[in-house]
């Protein structure tokens, strides 16, 4: 059978051209210039004989035309992505790769990795802790665990569990001359701080608290760091549910006060809809749902 295909390396520039309307994020998607998306699209429509983009000064959008075909590129696309990772994990086991934060990698799942490794000897994972929102078309993620509220485009997302905000540090400071006994007492101590959106200003306002600089302090770009430094007695730190329980668990950080924040944002597990039939991917969701357990 002999197939009319168009040229296949011009079809994932269009299909990012497509999805973003934007020919210079697309060139940032896939690591190529802004002229070579041009080239590849201007390509793609010389050889289909119709015009896909309507260009103007500063924008792009598609025609009647290039509309559905972006949709039916995308999709093969993405078929062609799943069979590629399926017919490549079928040799001796296979690769995980998830994205996430460096907080929740390093304080909550790199800890409880070895129990998935336990029963999927088989299944390598690899963590990637960058900042930047994934894809899951360019970048090789297969799942990713976001925080947030849930709301993400085209992908399936679970929710895990929810957090509460609340000051933790080391049993150190119970002692000492100015043990922490109430909140008030936080003034003779010093803040940590990690960049997190319910900041020690709001809380210090809803737990009543006067006379204490909520911009003092240390201040940590990671939230491991920022855990850590607290763990070593450095200051309190404002600790989230799923950042701290491990080291509350184990004594080395104690909950000086009863007063926590609800956080409005929770952690999702998102991923494409048709990765849930990879074995690998069903595997590592139902072991992260059983280590979280029914919240």
């Amino acid at each position: 059978m002999i197939r009319k295909l168009p040229p296949l390396n011009a079809l994932p520039a269009f299909e990012a051209a497509a999805r973003h309307l934007n020919f210079s994020r697309a060139a940032d998607e896939l690591n190529l210039t802004h002229g070579a998306i041009s080239r590849a699209v201007k390509h793609l429509e010389d050889q289909l004989g119709v015009q896909l983009f309507e260009r103007a000064t500063r924008s792009v959008r598609l025609t009647p035309v290039g509309e559905p075909y972006a949709v039916a590129v995308r999709e093969a696309l993405d078929q062609l992505a799943l069979a590629t990772q399926t017919a490549t994990s079928r040799h001796s086991g296979s690769t995980l790769n998830v994205s996430t934060s460096d907080g929740f990698a390093g304080k909550w799942l790199v800890p409880r990795l070895y129990r998935f490794h336990r029963t999927h000897g088989d299944i390598d994972v690899r963590v990637s802790t960058t900042g930047r929102l994934t894809n899951f078309r360019g970048d090789g993620i297969d799942v990713a665990i976001r925080y947030g509220a849930g709301h993400y485009h085209g992908l399936t997302s679970e929710f895990l569990t929810g957090e509460e905000v609340f000051p933790v540090c080391s049993p150190k400071l119970l002692e000492g001359p100015h043990p922490l006994r109430t909140p008030q007492d936080l003034k003779h101590h010093t803040l940590i701080r990690d960049g997190y959106r319910i900041d020690w200003a709001a809380w210090l306002a809803s737990a009543g608290v006067e006379g204490v600089d909520p911009n003092s302090g240390l201040t940590f770009d990671s939230a491991t760091f920022a855990v850590e430094s607290a763990v070593q007695g450095e200051g309190v730190v404002l600790g989230r549910t799923m950042l701290v329980s491990a080291d509350l668990a184990t004594g080395r950080l104690v909950r000086p006060f009863d007063h926590a924040l609800k956080a409005v944002s929770s952690f999702y597990l998102v991923y494409p809809p048709e990765a849930i039939r990879q074995r690998k991917v069903k595997a590592f969701r139902d072991w992260l749902f059983s280590e979280i357990g029914p919240g």
